[in-house]
């Protein structure tokens, strides 16, 4: 069961290890652009080229879905970036629900596990293969796999790695599972930690906290959703960024020093901003963004200035 990119890894490398897939679920098509044309989840598209049989569900809820899982019988079902299951679906399987997370499970619990990771500034993060229940990642997990976070590294760069290491960790558990050799750790609700859904104003880089936050903030958005600031009431994106050199510098403006775009932070802290996009324009580093910009440097929380 899943829907994203994320989760194609793991399709792949179960497919590829020989379990015996009986169905693979995953979200409906979704209507692409104005038109009538529409795309399959890239976990849709993955399963046709494996010739593996495809149900798209919208509602988890709905009891025809239930009735259609509990006619394949299935031994285990196996999550990753989908959605809360309802028990009426938690109980069909024989050996019960497991799911892969992004995080060192407990934690990060939520839906943007690497982005919070990566935004607060984690040197380390992992991914966990844990039995479902009722709450959102709070289940016993059979294993853990752990890798360290650059300074600079983007979620996008840890993403692509979690991926492909979560999907060998969630072979080998389901490989556990088959043979009935895996151990289960209980989780610690004392280290406890959320990972929330990230809402627009996550996105808006807040110039008013040191250059080391706002970086973590910059590389955490990139490349998706995306961090920005608005310049002369125009949304700028910053796609990748620096910690300048420290001095004093107006806040609320662009500077040129040094052949670096700064920007002003918390305790005498710069920002270089070295890659940025303004709206309507093509990217450009940010000493090509100067050399081009005419407008008065004026930098905003919000368009409307």
């Amino acid at each position: 069961m899943g829907s994203p990119d994320f989760a194609v890894a793991s399709l792949e490398a179960l497919a590829d290890a020989g379990f015996s897939i009986v169905s693979v679920v995953t979200g409906p098509d979704k209507r692409r652009g104005r038109g009538t044309a529409h795309s399959a989840t890239p976990v849709k598209s993955a399963a046709l080229r494996y010739n593996l049989p495809v149900i798209e569900v919208d509602d988890l809820r709905n009891p025809d879905f239930a009735d259609q899982l509990r006619a394949l019988k299935p031994d285990l079902l196996v999550v990753v970036a989908f959605r809360v299951l309802p028990r009426t679906i938690l109980d069909i399987p024989t050996r019960g629900a497991v799911n892969l997370h992004a995080s060192l499970l407990p934690a990060y619990r939520g839906a943007a596990p690497i982005h919070r990771a990566v935004m607060n500034g984690e040197t380390r993060t992992g991914t966990t293969v844990f039995f479902l229940d009722e709450r959102v990642d709070t289940g016993s997990y059979i294993a853990q796999c752990q890798t360290f976070i650059d300074p600079d590294e983007t979620t996008g760069q840890v993403y692509e790695r979690l991926m492909h290491l979560g999907a060998q960790l969630l072979v080998h558990s389901v490989k556990q599972i088959q043979a009935g050799t895996y151990t289960l750790t209980q989780q610690d609700e004392a280290l406890a930690t959320a990972a929330p859904k990230l809402y627009a104003p996550d996105c808006v880089i807040d110039f008013t906290r040191p250059a080391s936050v706002v970086h973590n903030q910059i590389r955490g958005l990139t490349p998706f959703p995306g961090a920005h600031t608005w310049l002369d009431d125009k949304r700028l994106k910053v796609q990748q960024s620096q910690p300048g050199p420290a001095m004093h510098l107006e806040s609320g403006r662009i500077h040129f020093h040094d052949g670096k775009l700064l920007v002003a932070c918390a305790d005498n802290t710069t920002i270089a901003l070295e890659k940025v996009q303004l709206e309507g324009k093509k990217p450009v580093d940010g000493a090509s963004f100067f050399n081009g910009y005419t407008g008065d440097g004026r930098i905003t929380s919000s368009g409307s200035g």
